[in-house]
């Protein structure tokens, strides 16, 4: 989960809070989360939910209120509604809200390892920290039989990722010729943008290593 402001003014068809599924609100909404789920950070999802980050519970004002409406995966958004303590969690469009730099991200890029998630404020810093990974954990690694299974290939998906990005750091510090190393670093770069895939990860490969972050920023 990364920063991800919502644009505006609001969609126009909003206005008549008719529906939320207009495709002026959706195409908005895929453009705002850079077309990919805003809790997991999978990319060109196929099961696409217009999410409620507040639960309208027939409130009309929040179930049109285009700064409540968030782009999430069904897997996700299932997760989420689950429990109420989800109903409270870290807003990534808010900008005060910090989920990438709050919350440390990491899975080894071997099979069958799982997401860990910590604090790096301390859980007293905001409850909404501590329910954001519970939330996270619930959508990297699973709970129920069925949602494990999702998570698993949720992972999958996730390492190779982090293994394509891996790939290019290895390959930015090996003997090549500086055209082949500036060609390496910008496919490096182009991972860490906000538009990549599962970019929070990824963004703390390289916090996590002071002589990456000499030459890698975002």
């Amino acid at each position: 989960m990364i920063h991800l402001p919502k644009s505006e003014p609001a969609p126009s068809s909003l206005a008549f809070k008719q529906s939320y599924r207009e495709i002026d609100v959706l195409e908005r909404l895929q453009k705002d989360f850079k077309n990919k789920c805003y809790i997991c950070e999978e990319k060109e999802i196929t099961t696409l939910n217009v999410e409620h980050f507040i639960p309208h519970r027939n409130n009309i004002d929040l179930k049109f209120d285009w700064n409540n409406l968030f782009f999430a995966c069904g897997h996700c958004n299932n997760t989420k509604l689950a429990k109420s303590d989800y109903d409270n969690i870290l807003n990534c469009t808010h900008p005060k809200d910090d989920p990438e730099n709050w919350i440390e991200y990491e899975i080894k890029p071997f099979p069958k390892e799982k997401v860990k998630l910590k604090s790096t404020q301390g859980f007293e810093f905001d409850n909404r920290v501590a329910n954001t990974i519970k939330l996270l954990d619930s959508i990297y690694n699973g709970t129920t039989s069925l949602k494990k299974m999702e998570s698993a290939n949720l992972r999958n998906k996730l390492l190779r990722e982090i293994m394509d990005f891996q790939k290019y750091l290895m390959e930015y510090y090996q003997d090549i010729t500086d055209e082949d190393r500036n060609a390496c670093k910008k496919k490096i770069q182009n991972h860490l943008q906000s538009n990549s895939a599962f970019t929070a990860f990824k963004r703390w490969i390289i916090k996590n290593n002071s002589e990456l972050r000499k030459d890698f920023s975002w």
